[in-house]
């Protein structure tokens, strides 16, 4: 089965969060047998801080947007399925209506949300928005976290289905590394400064930064420049995801928080948390809805209401302790939370999909190319 597909960059984790999902799922995607075109528009300097390494599993089609586009379409009807990820970052409503004129008998449409809160608001906030009547057109839904309240949500505005696709492990990328001593802490969190984000990080890193002057902090994502940092913080600036495993198995325990909206619907653990639970790091996590269906509190993963109890952990847990929670953690991702198991997931789906019973076609050679 051929897959084209559109989101924000396959190619580089610059400001742009989503870049590990996208990976591990066409990465494991790519192995079942699907053939896979991911098209991104060449925005925001992106292509010029790549960090995905040989892409191997994906024809990766960067486009000048909107230049670009018609051409890009007219590649995009030979598939069977178009998939439209949210937050491209460019040209999003066309995407979103243009994709669904592409179909056919022989090409079906899906919309893969990978902030189904932002998603879901956005038509909520605005009735006109024409996203909304949209939504019952597509063939599929995916989403990638939210559970229960992001599945009955999209129902009630008329999709077809809804299927969530969680975020996940892939152990060829995300294991243990020996540790750096130069980035050895008691505690790191790693995330772009968003205005969604923003006042939890105060509350439970920068908060817990000085609850605790003793420890040591670490800070990595964009935007934290301007911010007027405690003596025991220190900021690495953009951190690519080629070094998330050198920092997670440095740090004593790996802190989690979720954006506003994402801790508010639950059912949503970031990249991060798998990355971390990749290399065997003992997380600490915010508290949201749904934790427990991914990880054992307690056991596999720390979860803290406030700084006080995160600094709580800090002082009460010493490195061994650590070590066993991350393992147990590391263990049950292994187990349960592969891409190799959400990708299997997606096949399953699509299979199921009467109209989409198929069988994989065999790749070819995947490369990288621009429209000249």
């Amino acid at each position: 089965m051929k897959l084209f597909v559109f989101g924000s960059s396959l190619t580089s984790s610059y400001w742009n969060g989503a870049a590990t999902y996208y990976r591990g799922i066409y990465k494991n995607l790519h192995a079942l047998g699907y053939h896979i075109t991911f098209a991104e528009p060449d925005i925001y300097g992106r292509q010029q801080k790549r960090d995905a390494g040989q892409i191997d599993y994906a024809t990766v089609l960067v486009y000048q947007t909107p230049k670009d586009l018609d051409r890009v379409f007219a590649e995009a009807v030979e598939a069977d399925l178009i998939i439209k990820h949210s937050g491209v970052g460019a040209d999003d409503e066309r995407l979103e209506s243009e994709v669904l004129q592409c179909r056919s008998k022989s090409c079906k449409a899906a919309f893969w949300d990978v902030d189904a809160p932002a998603s879901l608001a956005r038509v909520e906030e605005n009735a006109s928005d024409p996203f909304r009547d949209l939504i019952p057109r597509y063939d599929f839904i995916f989403t990638y976290g939210g559970g229960p309240p992001v599945i009955a949500h999209y129902l009630r505005l008329g999709a077809k289905n809804c299927i969530p696709i969680y975020n996940a492990l892939d152990p060829d990328t995300h294991h243990p590394v020996s540790p750096d001593p130069t980035v050895s802490c008691d505690l790191v969190f790693i995330g772009h400064r968003l205005p969604d984000r923003e006042r939890r990080v105060e509350e439970f890193f920068f908060a817990a930064a000085e609850l605790a002057p003793e420890l040591s902090f670490l800070l990595g994502g964009e935007g934290w420049g301007s911010r007027r940092l405690p003596k025991n913080v220190r900021w690495l600036g953009h951190v690519c995801s080629s070094d998330h495993n050198r920092i997670n198995c440095s740090a004593r325990m790996v802190l989690n928080i979720n954006r506003q909206s994402m801790a508010g619907v639950g059912f949503s653990p970031p990249t991060r948390v798998f990355e971390a639970a990749g290399a065997g790091a003992c997380v600490i996590t915010d508290e949201w809805a749904g934790i427990d269906q991914f990880f054992e509190p307690g056991r596999e993963i720390l979860v803290a209401s406030s700084a006080e109890k995160i600094v709580s952990f800090l002082r009460e847990i010493p490195w061994q302790h650590a070590s066993e929670v991350g393992q147990a953690m590391r263990h049950r991702a292994l187990r349960d939370h592969t891409y190799s198991l959400r990708a299997q997931q997606v096949h399953e789906v699509l299979r199921a999909g009467k109209e989409l019973v198929a069988s994989p076609t065999e790749s070819s050679k995947s490369v990288v190319h621009s429209f000249a």
